[in-house]
């Protein structure tokens, strides 16, 4: 299997890559290299920086931010401490969906690029990114690989979703990916005999880091589990997890077939890369990139160590602004330092949304990113909830917006029937609302088709009475 030597891709190709695209990610890298040892008073010295600049965008570029600026008084000049952020109102995605227009920069540097959010909150949106997010996420995600001894340029494996039609390959990527040693397995077509091939290729590849949505490895895991085997694979040093949840006995069983110690990674589409796990078993914020507040329901700040709504700035995210944005991910802060000495941000406790896996009728199991990359890209649609009665029947609830036409009804019927098979029966039923589980929990996608065995137990969540939030330990080293 083709790979090129790690100092080619990492130190020449992924680089020049890098700059044809105008993305300053090594040079973003170099920069957080050094940050990351400043003092948490450094730190926040340097958010309080970035955020005037962030302010400064919002009041030259984007009207919306404008406005409400000028309602709480609030200027980038003025700005004297983190804390006058509070003094702005939060935003959500409502407010982001219904502003599109005046909250963009168009002449953003480098250019402003159109993208839905994952829609697993139920919600998509569609929004803009540009040049310097774009960086912030890869040079993040190379910082926190080097915390685990992974280089930039090293061989990696992705479990990831195709955004593309299941039968096309997108060759101009996959050429680009192999030449920076990235190889991707899609995560939307994990049949028996595919995750079979999936396990050989990892095998092949040798990679140093695993990287994939948390129950996609999990039922990988579950799958190598079953077919009695234990993939050999001696250079790797870091088993990523990423998308959703990772529960403890997910990663219990990830850790002890790929043996491999298992790190959390937190983000979203619209924020970015936010939070990653370290060898010593804690979760830092991007603090260099990101200010995170944790507010109760009044938006007020919990206190130290208790639970809270995490409210968001991205302080990359000049193309389009988020600030004091509402993710709907509860977080719990850290109430110690890193015992590594950086002075970046100490997450506790990540509480994020689960979704169940889809089934086509011939058993191949797909991610639910597989049914929401269709929900997410149709225009008008507020809010959804996918739930698969069986592998032929699929009902949407669908709340929509002021952009609803009965299009949209075509296009989701024709793009669920793309991924889940032509005889699927697809009803969607417009409401005014999508009330939470019984238990009080929102879940986006439902199915009601087991998988079976070892696999249902992989990929569900932690057993009856133990809480979905309930820190995870390190697997074994």
């Amino acid at each position: 299997m083709l790979k090129l030597p790690a100092f080619l891709a990492g130190k020449v190709i992924y680089p020049l890559q890098e700059r044809a695209f105008q993305r300053p990610t090594f040079g973003y890298l170099a920069e957080l290299e050094k940050s990351q040892w400043l003092s948490r008073a450094g730190v926040e010295a340097l958010q309080l920086e970035k955020l005037r600049h962030l302010l400064q965008v919002a009041q030259e570029h984007c009207p919306w931010h404008r406005r409400r600026m000028e309602a709480a008084g609030l200027s980038a000049e003025g700005l004297s401490s983190l804390a006058d952020l509070a003094r702005l109102p939060r935003m959500d995605k409502r407010d982001a969906a219904a502003n599109r227009e005046s909250l963009v920069w168009s002449e953003v540097p480098g250019g402003a690029f159109q993208y839905n959010t994952g829609g697993s909150s139920g919600q998509p949106l569609i929004f803009r990114f540009g040049r310097a997010r774009q960086a912030s996420d890869a040079a993040g995600r190379m910082r926190a690989r080097r915390w685990w001894g992974v280089e930039v340029g090293e061989p990696e494996v992705y479990l990831w979703g195709a955004p593309v039609e299941l039968n096309k390959t997108d060759w101009v990527k996959t050429v680009r990916d192999r030449l920076i040693n990235q190889l991707v397995l899609n995560a939307f077509a994990m049949s028996p005999a595919r995750m079979d091939a999936y396990l050989d290729a990892v095998e092949a590849f040798q990679p140093r880091c695993i990287y994939g949505y948390a129950s996609s490895l999990a039922l990988l895991a579950a799958h190598a589990r079953e077919r009695g085997r234990r993939p050999r694979l001696p250079r790797l040093k870091v088993v990523c997890a990423t998308g959703e949840p990772l529960y403890p006995h997910q990663r219990e069983l990830i850790g002890e077939v790929f043996a491999a110690p298992v790190a959390n990674e937190f983000g979203s589409r619209d924020i970015g890369f936010t939070a990653h796990e370290t060898p010593e078993g804690q979760v830092l914020l991007m603090s260099e990139s990101i200010v995170l507040e944790v507010l109760d329901e009044a938006g007020d700040p919990v206190a130290p160590g208790e639970m809270g709504e995490a409210v968001m700035t991205g302080l990359c995210s000049e193309a389009q602004p988020f600030i004091r944005y509402r993710t709907g991910d509860m977080v719990r802060m850290g109430t110690e330092a890193d015992r590594a000495g950086r002075g970046l941000h100490v997450i506790a406790e990540v509480v994020g949304r689960s979704t169940d896996f889809l089934v086509r009728e011939d058993g191949t199991i797909m991610h639910a990113l597989a049914g929401i990359y269709v929900l997410r890209a149709t225009e008008g649609l507020a809010e959804f909830k996918l739930i698969q009665h069986g592998t032929r029947e699929v009902e949407v609830l669908a709340v929509p917006n002021a952009r609803w036409s009965d299009q949209a009804v075509l296009a989701i019927k024709a793009g669920l029937r793309q991924r889940l098979g032509e005889s699927v029966r697809i009803g969607v039923k417009l409401v005014e609302s999508i009330p939470p589980e019984a238990s009080g929990k929102h879940r986006y996608v439902v199915s009601h088709v087991r998988l079976g065995g070892e696999l249902d137990r992989a990929v569900g969540g932690p057993p009856a009475g133990r809480s979905t939030a309930e820190p995870s330990p390190n697997a074994p080293r």
